[in-house]
């Protein structure tokens, strides 16, 4: 086939993206921003990127023939794509929808990871337990993998891992062979006005999976570090039993404990600078966890956290749930909340206000993304403080670009 993907730099688009090229269809694509398109490239899709007006999209119709039109769950339905898609009469989808469809075509048992913490890092590690045991690989995950590309499939591969994220109701799209669940806690009010809303899209999935692992005790053998990734190996451990029967436990265990990590959760940047992709005052407290082992193991003076928030509309359902995440770390800067799909009518909650709600540290303060900050990092970073950036923004970015 021939596929068209709007939103290709995205983290779940440019990954499909990977993976149709890899089944042998020719890929095109375009994304408003500029990024680092290299792997896709390498695979032969053709691109264009910085603006996504419908002029690329009609050339490629006309000119070579677009069987399917993939977009972003982001894509306004306003869009000049999707109005030009539309208008030259494709089949138009969201990435559920293709995904499901060369899972299936191609006979591949689907494990999907899902849950509101902790998808990114599971279904990573059981990425990377099957390439460190030298299985057929054939994945999709949100973060960058150290060892290889997100979006990977190896011709005879028999299972399919997958990061299925509940945004938008995607992940009700599949029927895994094997559904690994990690915690749910009511988030994306835009697309669940309540909590029964969010709780029963959970049962639905668990209900589309022939088995479900969940819910387990940690197993005291992982030595991951931070209770929360020891919680995720144990998850992985358990599917990787069903997965390879055939292989004994401390193949298994070994290849879990070597996990190597994924960009951006617990990425470390430098000496005493990590970052964690953190939107949600439960991965708040879990992130700071590991943090506050590593400052230990590594004799820092202490934590000095610096966080920005994903989404206004998230933030005005969870921020009462702040108040005593930031226990136990010395520092704290809060910087102004990241915004996307919001809801206009809600005010913005400031920096300042959410500082005023909290019970520690003593030492916050408000922040913003400029020199002020870099030199502060450097500043924290010089007195023995490990420096722990959160964010589903642009801080990890940010930080990046300023080390």
């Amino acid at each position: 086939m021939r596929i068209f993907f709007s939103g290709i730099l995205g983290s779940g688009i440019g990954p499909l993206a990977q993976l149709a090229a890899d089944l042998g269809h020719t890929v095109f694509g375009s994304d408003a921003a500029l990024g680092d398109a290299a792997e896709l490239t390498a695979v032969g899709a053709t691109l264009s990127l910085g603006n996504q007006d419908g002029t690329f999209l009609r050339e490629i119709a006309t000119t070579t023939g677009i069987d399917w039109y993939v977009h972003t769950s982001a894509l306004p339905k306003d869009h000049p794509e999707l109005s030009a898609a539309a208008a030259l009469g494709l089949k138009v989808s969201k990435r559920d929808e293709l995904l499901a469809y060369l899972i299936s075509s191609s006979g591949l048992a689907l494990v999907a990871v899902a849950g509101t913490h902790g998808k990114t890092t599971t279904s990573s590690i059981l990425a990377w337990a099957l390439h460190s045991l030298n299985q057929l690989e054939a994945h999709i995950v949100g973060g960058a993998l150290p060892w290889g590309a997100a979006g990977v499939y190896q011709p005879g591969a028999r299972f399919f891992v997958y990061e299925a994220d509940e945004y938008d109701h995607n992940f009700l799209a599949f029927h895994p062979w094997l559904s690994v669940i990690t915690t749910v806690s009511w988030d994306h009010p835009d697309s669940y006005p309540t909590a029964a809303d969010y709780y029963a899209a959970f049962d639905q999935f668990r209900a589309q999976s022939r088995r479900v692992i969940e819910g387990l005790e940690t197993d005291p053998r992982i030595t991951l570090t931070g209770e929360v990734r020891r919680i995720d190996g144990t998850l992985a451990l358990a599917a990787l039993r069903e997965m390879l029967p055939n292989v004994p436990e401390p193949t298994l265990l070994e290849a879990v404990n070597t996990f190597p990590g994924v960009g951006r959760r617990t990425e470390k940047l430098a000496d005493g600078l990590y970052s964690d992709h953190v939107d949600h005052p439960d991965e708040v407290v879990a992130s700071l966890a590991i943090a506050r082992e590593i400052a230990a193991d590594e004799g820092y003076k202490g934590v000095a956290a610096i966080y920005q928030p994903h989404q206004n509309t998230r933030q005005h359902l969870v921020r009462d749930a702040y108040r005593d995440t930031f226990a136990d770390i010395a520092v704290l800067r809060w910087l102004p909340t990241f915004l996307t799909r919001e809801d206009p009518t809600l005010p913005i909650i400031t920096p300042a206000e959410f500082l005023a709600a909290l019970s520690a540290p003593p030492e916050r303060a408000s922040a913003d993304l400029d020199a002020a900050l870099s030199a502060e990092i450097a500043r924290l970073r010089a007195a023995g403080y490990l420096v722990w950036t959160m964010s589903a923004g642009t801080l990890d970015a940010f930080v990046r670009a300023h080390l």
